[in-house]
């Protein structure tokens, strides 16, 4: 007789403490201030990076930064082939989320390593604000894309001249990559408990990324300042960030998520100036501020008006006949005995 399929919540999970630490702190933080502190972790991961460069290249520092973080999260996490294995669709949501990690880690700090970091993070942004925009069926609500358009052509040249072509592609393929990554990520959420596939999916984007990243930096990987600068890279832009994001996206919708994320442009400037010294001029930080703008403008407009799923739910229970006033989340039995009392009253 076939088994049948288990819930993550069936499974039995045995998390180690520090786990169970982050946990319990993700829960208890606000959902926005946990996708914000992820922001400022992964922009600033990005702008240390560059400095392992000459050692090791992007490609090095890629693979360097997926393996540790891979290494960390399982030893936090410690996944159990039993869970990936009984909850339906999950290895393939996991996969997928680790192969669209891995082409936007290489395609990102590659993209730096050809233009300043803030550029490459407001062009990154535009994969998280095409998923805040579809969906929108009004013509007025083409006019975020309008702005972010026009941010992004104020962003694409320098006092000294255009950007390299090549920096710029990069880029645009990372914000594919990361646009699919946050799908992905969500599903994952909802299917898996803690960060179980958080772990798995990282290191499989550490094993896709191996042959590049061990062609390109070959001994420089072995590098003390080099593993040094990636283990923060890791921790910093990778751990605690994926891991506050996923907590973030069970509370949620990816919509709401992209929007909150539109402080990456500022925040992946700011660390380039402080850390590389990357200078921005008038009309990039107006492109920039453009392309935060559009998005927000694209969450104002799609909510305005529209039930939340959760109010929508609860009027559509409230509408069904029978239905009792008593309030959610109350137990079936409480429910008749409140009948009970009602009846024989007065």
């Amino acid at each position: 007789m076939r088994r049948p399929r288990l819930k993550d919540t069936d499974i039995p999970m045995q998390y180690s403490s520090p786990a169970r630490g982050v946990s319990a702190l993700a829960e208890r933080a606000p959902a926005p201030l946990l996708v914000l502190a992820g922001v400022s972790g992964i922009q600033f991961g990005a702008a240390l990076a560059p400095l392992a460069y000459p050692q090791a290249g992007a490609a090095g520092v890629v693979f360097l930064r997926l393996l540790i973080a891979g290494v960390l999260l399982c030893l936090l996490w410690r996944p159990g082939r039993h869970t990936l294995t009984e909850t339906k669709g999950a290895w393939k949501t996991v996969l997928a989320a680790g192969t669209l990690l891995a082409g936007h880690h290489i395609a990102f700090f590659e993209a730096v390593d050809h233009i300043p970091l803030g550029i490459v993070a407001t062009i990154e942004f535009l994969g998280p604000f095409t998923i805040a925009l579809v969906g929108s069926r009004r013509l007025v609500d083409l006019l975020p894309a309008f702005l972010a358009a026009g941010g992004v052509i104020m962003l694409s040249g320098t006092g000294a001249g255009p950007l390299p072509p090549v920096g710029l592609a990069l880029a645009a393929a990372a914000a594919c990559c990361w646009a699919g990554y946050i799908l992905a990520s969500s599903r994952m959420a909802t299917r898996l408990s803690g960060g179980q596939g958080l772990a798995v999916a990282i290191s499989w984007a550490a094993l896709l990324s191996a042959p590049y990243g061990i062609a390109h930096a070959g001994s420089g990987l072995l590098d003390p300042e080099v593993l040094g600068i990636a283990a923060i890279v890791a921790v910093a832009s990778s751990v605690l960030p994926y891991t506050l994001n996923l907590e973030a996206l069970r509370r949620i919708p990816p919509r709401v998520f992209s929007v909150l994320t539109s402080l990456e442009p500022a925040a992946g400037a700011l660390f380039g100036l402080l850390i590389l010294g990357q200078r921005l001029g008038t009309a990039q930080w107006l492109g920039i501020a453009a392309v935060a703008g559009a998005s927000t403008l694209t969450t104002l407009m799609g909510t305005r008006g529209r039930k939340t799923p959760q109010v929508h739910a609860a009027q559509t229970r409230n509408s069904r006949p029978g239905h009792s006033s008593t309030e959610p989340g109350t137990s079936a039995a409480a429910r008749h005995i409140s009948h009970l009392k009602r009846r024989s009253s007065p």
